[in-house]
């Protein structure tokens, strides 16, 4: 009893840690990737928990934002609005966004959607399988990556994100070229 007491109490405080809503919101934990440094993204297909599917291969072309985010993270909640705001202002030039659940439960997951009410799609990953492709431990969230038209790694954010964070990267990556 005591090593399982012990056991969640680590978890626990590996969340805190993790994910506390103390996080800054500026370029700390962010990175910008020259375009010869690029790598290309991993693949990354999964069922939306609203229904459908993504693969983000067939958003070749696009500037593609990757969410990762858990429904038991503050930050996470705090970022819905700004990841709203880039999206509303850049959507009609060619970006998609896409949320990725990642270490989480379903209930809890489907619960923070209603409430936030995201207008793009998000794909339960509660593996991390998907998060860990992209190189973004589940105690690492939220964490945002940028995918260029060419598919590639373009930039990452490993903290809460605002609009006049994200928003400038995205613009960026608009005016490159495929």
């Amino acid at each position: 009893m005591r090593r399982l007491l012990a056991a969640v109490l680590t978890v626990t405080l590996l969340a805190l840690a993790a994910c506390s809503s103390g996080a800054p919101k500026n370029a700390m934990g962010s990175r910008k990737i020259a375009a010869q440094d690029r790598v290309s993204a991993p693949a990354m297909r999964g069922d939306l928990m609203g229904g459908g599917s993504f693969d983000l291969s067939a958003h070749k072309g696009q500037v593609v934002v990757v969410n990762f985010w858990a429904s038991y993270c503050p930050p996470c909640r705090t970022e819905a609005p700004e990841l709203e705001k880039v999206l509303a202002a850049t959507k009609d030039q060619g970006v998609t966004f896409i949320g990725v659940n990642v270490h989480d439960q379903r209930d809890p997951a489907n619960a923070y959607l209603a409430d936030i009410k995201p207008t793009y799609g998000s794909i339960f990953d509660p593996s991390a399988s998907l998060a860990l492709d992209f190189d973004v431990p589940p105690n690492s969230i939220p964490a945002t990556l940028v995918i260029d038209r060419s598919g590639r790694i373009a930039a990452v954010m490993r903290s809460e994100v605002d609009q006049a964070l994200l928003e400038p990267v995205v613009r960026e990556l608009l005016a490159e070229k495929a």
